[in-house]
């Protein structure tokens, strides 16, 4: 499963030809959850409520990237790195 991006110790990372609804995967230390990209919603799993927010919010800000890169991933075309909450 790709990483697409990484910001503050959290990993998005997306499967090829995963299940609707359109989402991905942040990984926090342990914890790991499903986030719906129209939403920024967790679907499944769980993240510390700070993780959570900063999820929510970078999946928000990206969802048309998110939303090119869950096509992409279901046609088995690489997918494009998408920029963190901390960069310059």
């Amino acid at each position: 499963m790709p990483t697409i991006s990484w910001f503050y110790g959290i990993a998005i990372r997306m499967y090829f030809l995963d299940h609707p609804p359109p989402h991905f995967q942040a990984v926090y230390g342990e914890h790991e959850a499903n986030v719906e990209i129209a939403t920024g919603e967790v679907i499944e799993g769980h993240l510390p409520l700070t993780a959570a927010r900063l999820v929510k919010q970078w999946g928000l800000a990206h969802q048309a990237e998110l939303r090119a890169n869950w096509d992409r991933a279901r046609a088995k075309i690489a997918l494009e790195r998408i920029v963190g909450l901390d960069a310059d």
